[in-house]
């Protein structure tokens, strides 16, 4: 049976597969338009099956807000010659909206929903597959709940962010402008309390030893000075056998240097003040609260507020809840 240019057309407005599949289902199923759309999805299911231990590294990240709800999805496919194509940005797109007109709130209820035409999302991602080649998976998904949502897609569709505020009627403005500082500053948490424990006892702990360090290092450096000896001549091993053969140092100068740089350290070590100790590490504390916690951070466009500041400004009493970024490039 001839395949009409009509019914290939009508397929692949249908399926979105390329015109030879098109052309090859009918031809194989006698003109069959709902067999011949069976054969196509089944393509499908055998190009994934296929390519399922390829890496999905890039893709389209998209977000969307509706009234207290904010979502974010990340399509993920093998090249970003896909991630760009139309119909690729068309199927995130369809993705995202059908999780927020349904508020779902995990990765799992986004996978089951149905769209339209009574079929899963799952199922839509594997008819993908088959008109690209490529591999292709829902890579993740991000939701708030709030009085007040806000989102933000960088240019390039790599990188969303959402955030949900406390208050409603914020401006679409201020909750845009909370939202790429969470893309261009990467926060790790709103507020302080939000910081998991586990990070900061690893900070102090990193804070503590190199506060030690950098006090035994200051310590050795004076008693050098006061011998004589430039410091920057005794800064490492490789450093001083450099500065002999050069003749900038004798071995003799050496020897001494490095007994009085032992003794030194050790001395010093044993008598590190705690209360001093302490005192230094709170205050890299608080520093990294300030450069990574959102509501201290500093806000982009004006460096002499933050944005905790930036926002009880715009609105009293307006803080950030929360927040979700999802970025596929490498931070």
């Amino acid at each position: 049976m001839a395949v009409s240019i009509e019914d290939i057309k009508k397929l692949r407005t249908m399926t979105g597969a390329g015109m030879m599949d098109c052309k090859n289902a009918l031809a194989e199923t006698d003109g069959d338009i709902q067999a011949a759309i069976e054969i196509i999805r089944k393509k499908g299911q055998a190009v994934a099956a296929k390519r399922e231990d390829r890496q999905a590294a890039e893709g389209c990240v998209l977000s969307a807000v509706k009234e207290g709800f904010a979502a974010i999805v990340a399509l993920k496919c093998e090249t970003d010659f896909v991630a760009k194509n139309e119909s690729f940005r068309a199927l995130t797109k369809t993705i995202l909206d059908a999780a927020v007109a349904a508020g779902a709130k995990t990765l799992d209820e986004v996978k089951a929903l149905k769209l339209d035409d009574n079929r899963t999302i799952e199922e839509h991602i594997t008819d993908e597959i088959g008109k690209t080649g490529e591999k292709m998976e829902l890579g993740a998904y991000e939701c708030i709940a709030a009085p007040s949502v806000a989102a933000y897609d960088h240019l390039g569709n790599k990188l969303a962010t959402i955030v949900g505020f406390n208050l409603e009627g914020v401006s679409a403005e201020v909750g845009k402008e909370v939202a790429m500082q969470v893309a261009a500053m990467n926060p790790v948490a709103v507020n302080r309390e939000a910081v998991p424990a586990s990070v900061i006892e690893e900070e102090k702990a990193v804070a503590i030893e190199k506060t030690k360090t950098e006090q035994v290092r200051k310590a050795v450096e004076n008693a050098l000075k006061k011998a004589g000896f430039n410091p920057n001549h005794f800064d490492s091993d490789d450093h001083i056998a450099s500065n002999i053969t050069k003749g900038w140092i004798t071995e003799e100068d050496a020897a001494k240097a490095r007994e009085i740089m032992a003794a030194t350290a050790e001395q010093k070590a044993a008598n590190l003040p705690q209360q001093m100790i302490d005192n230094i590490v709170n205050g890299r504390i608080n520093k990294y609260y300030k450069e990574n916690v959102l509501l201290e951070q500093e806000y982009h466009r004006d460096a002499t507020v933050t944005v905790g500041q930036y926002l009880d400004k715009e609105m009293k009493g307006l803080v950030a809840v929360e927040f979700k970024r999802v970025n596929l490039n490498q931070d």
